[in-house]
């Protein structure tokens, strides 16, 4: 399979617009390829109420959506509560998000997610991942600036990235039409300390061997490391 303007081991371009929107403390839109999403980060403070009473860590959680005009034919919104896929990604973005942060730090108060598609090509999950770590660092920095916290509960960086295996070759951070064609595809979330946080590989009506996975994971290492140069820069950091 041919690629445009780009190599199997290339990622798409990638930027990061911080503080893209005015009322939450943090929020950026993430644009990877044609993919586009916004991702905010809301405070509360309080804790779900299936917390020990006497915890004094604080809790993250995300919600993902994609906009009824981010695909070629209109997608419904989930008005009688989210699906199968959409509370699986769900998860997915909490989790890694969740690795970034000392909840003990952040005390007694939870951190809203919210990803939100406006136009999808593949990647929206590793693209919500990558462009909500930015947006989680922006809130806490602000929370720090207000003495809310004493440091800020951020403590590794968090991205991901895709990778396919497409006709015996491995390709990086595929867009809507390698992934559909893709015989494997992959996600994978790691922290910037070198540790996976998530891996999700499927065959597509396909099987692949260990050498092939261990790859794909080479790939998608590579493209991690690149996206968080990706997060630093819009950070100015």
């Amino acid at each position: 399979m041919d690629r445009v303007n780009r190599t199997n081991d290339e990622i798409r371009n990638t930027k990061i617009t911080k503080n893209f929107l005015e009322n939450p403390p943090g929020s950026v839109l993430i644009e990877t390829g044609k993919t586009k999403v916004i991702c905010t980060v809301m405070c509360e403070d309080s804790v779900p109420p299936w917390f020990d009473d006497e915890a004094e860590k604080g809790w993250l959680t995300a919600r993902y959506g994609m906009l009824p005009g981010s695909g070629d034919s209109r997608i419904r919104r989930e008005t009688r509560g989210v699906r199968g896929r959409t509370k699986e990604i769900q998860r997915l973005i909490g989790r890694s998000l969740r690795a970034a942060l000392d909840l003990e730090v952040l005390g007694p108060r939870t951190l809203w997610i919210d990803c939100d598609v406006i136009q999808a090509d593949g990647g929206t999950r590793t693209a919500s991942i990558t462009g909500a770590w930015v947006a989680l660092y922006i809130a806490c920095q602000r929370l720090l600036e207000k003495g809310d916290v004493s440091d800020s509960p951020v403590v590794r960086q968090v991205a991901a990235t895709s990778v396919g295996l497409i006709d015996g070759e491995t390709f990086l951070d595929i867009c809507f039409e390698e992934d559909s064609g893709a015989d494997v595809d992959m996600n994978v979330a790691m922290d910037s300390d070198g540790n996976f946080i998530e891996i999700q590989s499927t065959g597509e009506e396909a099987v692949f061997t260990r050498d092939q996975h261990e790859k794909m994971l080479d790939l998608a290492t590579k493209g991690i490391q690149e996206l968080f140069d990706v997060q630093k820069e819009s950070l100015e950091m």
